[in-house]
């Protein structure tokens, strides 16, 4: 795939120049593609007339260029947690996994809810160099759900937070979630809520319905979800502020986020991969690596999810890669840990349910994968057309593989992928962060150095 005529330079001050032959632009057909100076500097035939004598020619016929992924669901578990994953280790996954951007929830250890702990995940991905790590402020202290956490602090700080979520804990108190509604407002931020109303949800193993009453497993209703989600949508609507929803996994919540958008609230909502493709029907094998919060659904509900998703109610696909310790997976059903993989399989599950479906396009693929979750997120420099002067920030898709997921080759830690084993569509042959190739032929290349700060300061992200 990559013929480079000398060996590229990817240290600060001398980046590499590549030459894309071929791939398949979204709304233009194939066209080449240069990538100089961390931006898109030519495309068409212009592109061989720029490239210098020495760029790396990456031969991409049959190959389709897109924006990279961001991710607005991320679990990277540091600090504190890394037996589960590392902001290394989950950076990686995601490069690899075609995502030039992603988002670290709070429920770390110490969680996410001051500056200074912000900051250090915010560094830690610059160091890191594979992707754009963006931290997520907790909206409570501690997760605790009694008192606001330190919000203006993080916007302020060098990681500029904008999204704030204490996913895996409902912030289920309507006063404390209208005054965090309000606070944001400040400086444009999102409340990302985990909508699970904890009295419906007491010692919910899965989904309420005809497989839960066979297995003798206690329910978790929909209802749970959708109450949650209704008082939320018009919370937001009170104070006139942002509210996003994450993972999003039943019919009933997509009509009321349906309903809601046609009121003009501002909400936006986000969809898994595994509730894309997954039912509780797995859960008959009592196996662990299904077991996730929210739990899978029914089938009907599946058919609601890609429906939405394509009609635009559901706005963006958000991994939820949660790792575990192999031993917190593989035990019994009511001990284990909920939680999925998804950064290395996203971009595989989901053409597979929506664009070989005809649900979406490419071009709605980029909509749902980076478009709309970097606009959500603020992230002004993701997201972006592939067109001259715009950052460079892509990937190469084959569309024509197939491969079959095998967890224990994945650079994440996480072991508990549910698709093990299934033939999957798609994959990413290479990967740009801010025109330094991270991923080359479906590898790991180089991660892209930490620019270098100034008097102390944390170094901003930049192209």
């Amino acid at each position: 795939m990559t013929t480079p005529s000398s060996t590229p330079s990817n240290t600060p001050g001398t980046p590499a120049q590549y030459l894309v032959r071929g791939a398949s632009l979204l709304g233009r057909g194939a066209e080449d593609l240069l990538v100089r100076d961390g931006v898109i500097a030519a495309v068409g035939g212009a592109a061989a007339e720029a490239a210098s004598p020495d760029a790396v020619i990456i031969e991409a016929a049959g190959l389709v260029a897109l924006p990279g992924m961001v991710d607005l669901h991320t679990h990277l578990r540091e600090p504190g947690r890394e037996d589960a994953e590392t902001v290394e280790t989950g950076s990686r996954a995601a490069a690899l996994g075609g995502f030039t951007a992603v988002h670290a929830m709070a429920n770390s250890s110490p969680v996410a809810d001051t500056a200074g702990v912000v900051e250090q995940v915010y560094r830690l991905g610059l160091a890191s160099g594979w992707v754009e790590v963006r931290p997520v402020g907790a909206v409570t202290v501690g997760l605790g759900g009694e008192r606001l956490a330190e919000l203006g602090a993080m916007a302020e700080s060098p990681a500029s937070v904008r999204v704030f979520s204490d996913d895996g804990v409902c912030v289920s108190d309507p006063v404390l979630m209208r005054r965090a509604l309000e606070y944001v407002k400040a400086f444009d931020g999102v409340i990302a809520q985990h909508a699970q109303e904890p009295r419906l949800t007491e010692g919910a193993q899965m989904n309420e319905g005809d497989v839960s009453a066979v297995l003798g497993l206690t329910g978790w209703p929909a209802v749970a979800e959708e109450s949650i989600i209704a008082r939320d949508v018009l919370l937001a609507q009170h104070v006139g502020s942002r509210l996003h929803v994450c993972h999003v996994s039943t019919a009933g919540s997509v009509e009321i986020i349906r309903w809601a958008k046609a009121r003009g609230i501002d909400v936006t909502a986000e969809v898994t991969p595994h509730h894309l493709l997954l039912t509780d029907e797995l859960v008959r094998s009592y196996d662990p690596v299904y077991k996730v919060n929210p739990p899978l659904r029914t089938a009907d509900d599946v058919t609601a999810l890609r429906a939405a998703l394509a009609d635009g109610t559901i706005d963006v696909v958000g991994t939820d890669h949660a790792p575990h310790p192999s031993e917190h997976k593989e035990c019994e059903w009511a001990q284990a840990a909920m939680g999925m993989t998804g950064l290395e399989t996203a971009l595989s599950v989901v053409q597979h349910t929506m664009v070989e479906t005809g649900l979406l396009d490419w071009e709605g693929f980029a909509r749902v994968t980076s478009v709309a979750p970097a606009r959500i997120g603020r992230l002004a420099h993701q997201g972006r057309p592939l067109a001259v002067g715009e950052p460079a920030n892509l990937i190469l898709v084959d569309p024509a593989a197939r491969w079959t997921v095998d967890p224990s080759t994945m650079a994440t830690k996480g072991r508990n992928n549910p698709f093990r084993g299934l033939e999957l569509p798609g994959s990413v042959r290479a990967t740009f962060l801010a025109g330094h190739a991270t991923v080359l032929e479906g590898r790991l290349a180089t991660p892209r150095p930490a620019a270098p700060a100034a008097g102390g300061e944390a170094p901003a992200w930049s192209l």
